[in-house]
């Protein structure tokens, strides 16, 4: 239960294929020792047949279920971050996880672009506002976000595209502002669009 001063949270979503990196930008921003909650579990011989680790080799664990994590703005405001399975197997809970959203990040991995589709597609459909973070990885070809952007047919105009690295707290945070600012600038564009009429 929230006190009385506690500015209530605002809930995103983390989505993207699997081994995307989804894990790893919450570990890399929440507060590691109060406000993590990772659901990794090792890959084993029989889940190494069902997901498939093309573009991933060195990938040893997978998200059996949904991670969060928490971080605070400076104005105190908590971001609750909601991490979804990658795997098709798990999507009947993003739903009832991504119920109440604020807005969402679409983590893509260069190596397995087409993942991405569904979590756009998804986004798309229930207008909920997202951002595309293309992770580097390490040995990866890099690419200019305009270049992902026509890759995944996204008007950056509408769809902020943006690169970054999961493993580095100043990047992941400089994705989560783009995603708060994104969605108020949509925010502000929809009231005045109502005021007008």
């Amino acid at each position: 239960m929230l006190n009385s001063f506690e500015r209530p949270p605002v809930k995103l979503v983390i989505a993207g294929g699997y081994g995307c990196g989804k894990t790893t930008l919450i570990k890399s921003v929440a507060d590691p020792d109060r406000y993590v909650r990772l659901t990794d579990e090792p890959i084993t011989d029989a889940s190494a047949t069902v997901d498939a680790l093309t573009g991933v080799p060195e990938k040893t664990t997978t998200t059996v279920s949904i991670d969060f994590g928490r971080i605070n703005l400076s104005n105190g405001t908590p971001l609750f971050l909601f991490g979804m399975p990658g795997q098709s197997r798990f999507w009947s809970v993003w739903d009832d996880h991504t119920h109440g959203a604020f807005g969402a990040v679409v983590v893509a991995d260069t190596r397995r672009l087409d993942d991405c589709f569904s979590s756009l597609d998804f986004y798309e459909d229930r207008n909920i506002p997202y951002v595309v973070a293309v992770n580097e990885f390490d040995g990866t070809r890099r690419y200019e976000a305009e270049d992902i952007a026509n890759a995944l047919q996204i008007d950056t105009a509408k769809v902020p595209v943006v690169n970054f690295d999961a493993r580095e707290r100043g990047d992941v945070k400089d994705v989560l502002a783009r995603l708060l600012e994104h969605v108020m600038t949509l925010m502000a564009t929809q009231q005045a669009v109502g005021a007008g009429q």
